[in-house]
């Protein structure tokens, strides 16, 4: 099957009738689609479809090139985080990095993180009641923790980049994950250990 781009999954999944995010079969339509798709996040990053924010809001989904202030001590980081915003830290937040899972781990995370959202309409105002207490409260969501991290916003090395909630599922199957230091496999093997 030849690659597609980040656009033609959209369009080929509303014209089958799979809105995103709206049930599990689309979600796993999607989740399926966005594997064969070959993107870079740099490309991401500059792409003319980007929603460009120079600031999170908690419980939405964002993409941004990130370059750590302890990368020297640091095991493994990953350059494009995807995530979810959780709350507020001094100079910068916390959040849910979902680079840090492998892939079915993320998908079994966010079949439970849309129990959060706000709404089922997965339109632009649509986001996740999420915090680290509930997080760390439900069992449910024990994978969350090899993808909590704290980032500091003088760190950001680009604008964030919103992902929409209706395109959840595409984000977070693209191959945007950049991990230095280490392979994913490597990444991936340590988080599995974790939860």
């Amino acid at each position: 099957m030849a690659s597609k781009t980040f656009d033609e999954i959209l369009a080929q999944g509303v014209r089958s009738g799979q809105l995103p995010a709206r049930t599990q079969t689309s979600r796993d339509w999607f989740r399926n689609a966005a594997r064969t798709t070959r993107v870079t996040p740099e490309a991401v990053v500059r792409g003319e479809r980007a929603k460009y924010k120079n600031r999170t809001i908690l419980g939405k989904m964002y993409l941004f090139n990130y370059d750590p202030k302890t990368k020297d001590t640091l095991p493994y980081y990953d350059r494009y985080p995807l995530i979810f915003p959780v709350e507020r830290a001094p100079g910068g937040f916390y959040g849910i990095n979902m680079h840090y899972l492998p892939l079915t781990l993320r998908a079994k995370l966010m079949d439970k993180l849309y129990e959060l959202s706000t709404d089922r309409r997965y339109d632009e105002k649509t986001k996740l009641k999420i915090g680290y207490q509930i997080l760390k409260a439900a069992s449910r969501f024990a994978p969350f923790k090899p993808t909590f991290k704290r980032y500091l916003s003088n760190h950001v090395r680009s604008r964030f980049i919103e992902i929409s909630s209706s395109e959840w599922d595409i984000a977070l199957f693209l191959p945007l994950e950049r991990f230095a230091k280490a392979s994913k496999t490597k990444v991936w093997a340590d988080s599995r250990r974790m939860i």
